[in-house]
């Protein structure tokens, strides 16, 4: 099977959604879910997404928090261009739909995160991934020059090396004609050729064991771009969000927003202590990388394998109000939030690196675009700002489509492109192969690839991962495809990519945070 469209977009969360709805009126698209329309990271979004609305906020503010969050690593001229253009893309939400939270008098309901100066965070309850998901979801059903692919997963970007040409990270001129998807129904490859192809297929979470993430966020996006020899950087930066809800048996592991100890809730370790003034002055108010790790050291010290949130002593009411997706969700695991502290712990949360894209959202591959948490835009340096990702998925997906739409009458189709070839292939039927080698994988980077590092864990992480991978591809060349071997692979290479660039950081900045890198 093959199709042919002018805009491909690979995911369904905020940044392919509203990346659609503009380019359908350029010309013809496919979105392409792995899973469900409905079914990525944007849903999981509780906290909300941050813009400057009202005074006394500024861009200026908004900016400067976003650089001390990223610990100085961040591209100024793009946090500068990002939070300038926040309203406005904030204000496209809700004509498109989406319900925020209003006060009395009709303004925004803005709330308060970790890193934050002020209120800025506009929110839907503690469900404002949901309803932006919602309200997208419901405009691109209704367009007409959209089709939806669910439940295909992406295999391989579609290169000059499927023409037999060489392709090389150092040469450049590679060129994007593609993707090939595998219907996992039929176990049919099929071939969609594009003029324009969007990934926005989200994170990295399940390459750990215990992450916020939806199960399907394998890293495709990122492992596919890395094949085929295109540019990724800061892979080493992984967020965990330090309090996920401690269910060592669920997964993926039900998020605490920041936004309750925005709401005044606080920390506390097993001796009741409320502990983050003794780590940062902002206490529990610091920005993740700080407050996950002053979680892991309480952690370490007592032996304990949660801390507590502890939100007994603010008014019941206005809690349960302000989040009753938390409330209840505790309540089902015998918590009331109003009388019993949270067991919490850090859990893989947002990849701030990924795929290294300009200004304009393009990648080093040509025709290829990228935005939302599989890129690498340079807004969020060594650490993610709260509530800073949906922001720049709007905002980097607006400027994919306003450069993609002013090129695109220039770009032909590919039609040389060979179908993929499965022909000598076997049905793999040993699937313990590939769950207990996801199992070691993800075991090895939570185990050595984690909050804290060392010399030694990353090399050990190192060697195990290349007798994983070399297993793998062997299965890969002679298998017939399904998606749990496709996602091990990509697991793999992404592994990878967060090994070898934290092995090469050499100092402590932001989320990467290495005992070898102290200075006396």
């Amino acid at each position: 099977m093959r199709l042919k469209t002018d805009f491909l977009v690979v995911g369904t969360g905020v940044a392919g959604l509203s990346f659609a709805l503009k380019a359908a009126e350029k010309g013809k698209v496919i979105i392409v879910a792995k899973s469900s329309m409905e079914e990525g990271s944007t849903k999981y979004a509780q906290g909300g997404i941050a813009a400057v609305m009202y005074q006394p906020d500024t861009y200026q503010k908004h900016i400067q928090d976003t650089i001390i969050a990223g610990d100085e690593l961040c591209n100024e001229e793009i946090v500068r261009l990002t939070i300038t253009e926040s309203t406005e893309r904030v204000k496209e939400l809700i004509e498109w739909g989406t319900k925020f939270d209003k006060n009395p008098d009709g303004t925004y309901k803005l709330g308060r995160e970790g890193g934050h100066s002020e209120n800025r965070v506009l929110h839907s309850k503690d469900q404002t991934g949901t309803e932006i998901e919602r309200a997208l979801v419901h405009q691109v059903k209704m367009h007409p020059n959209i089709q939806i692919l669910e439940n295909h997963f992406a295999v391989d970007l579609i290169t000059q090396h499927h023409l037999g040409q060489p392709t090389s990270r150092k040469a450049g001129g590679i060129k994007c004609f593609g993707v090939y998807f595998l219907n996992p129904n039929n176990q049919k490859v099929i071939t969609i050729l594009s003029k324009i192809t969007l990934l926005a297929t989200g994170g990295v979470g399940s390459v750990y064991d215990s992450t916020t993430n939806p199960v399907i966020a394998t890293g495709d996006g990122i492992a596919m771009a890395y094949r085929a020899r295109c540019t990724v950087e800061n892979m080493e930066f992984i967020q965990f969000h330090p309090t996920a809800l401690y269910t060592p048996l669920e997964k993926p592991a039900f998020l605490i927003t920041e936004a309750l100890r925005g709401f005044g809730a606080r920390l506390c370790n097993q001796k009741g202590e409320y502990f983050m003034s003794r780590y940062d002055e902002r206490a529990d108010l610091a920005p993740r990388d700080i407050v996950a790790r002053a979680i892991d050291q309480e952690m370490k010290i007592s032996g304990a394998e949660h801390v507590y949130l502890d939100a007994t002593f603010l008014n019941g009411r206005e809690l349960v109000e302000s989040f009753p997706g938390i409330y209840a969700k505790c309540l089902s695991h015998g918590i009331d939030i109003r009388r019993q502290k949270i067991p919490v712990r850090p859990a893989a949360h947002y990849s701030c690196g990924g795929i290294k894209v300009n200004q304009w959202a393009q990648s080093s591959i040509e025709n290829l675009y990228a935005s939302g948490e599989v890129a690498s835009t340079g807004l969020h340096g060594a650490n993610r700002l709260a509530s800073n990702s949906l922001l720049e998925a709007l905002v980097f997906s607006h400027r994919a489509f306003v450069d993609s739409a002013n090129r695109i009458q220039n770009i032909e189709f590919e039609h040389k492109i060979p179908d993929w070839n499965d022909e000598g292939m076997r049905l793999n039927e040993e699937l313990i192969l590939i769950t207990q080698s996801l199992k070691e994988v993800q075991s090895i980077m939570s185990n050595y690839v984690g909050i804290v590092r060392s010399d030694l864990r990353l090399e050990r992480a190192l060697r195990r991962l290349r007798l994983i991978f070399e297993e793998t591809e062997a299965l890969f060349d002679v298998s017939i495809l399904n998606t749990q071997l496709c996602e091990l692979r990509n697991v793999i290479n992404v592994a990878y990519v967060i090994i070898k660039m934290a092995k090469d950081r050499r100092e402590n900045r932001g989320l990467h945070y290495s005992i070898d890198n102290i200075k006396e």
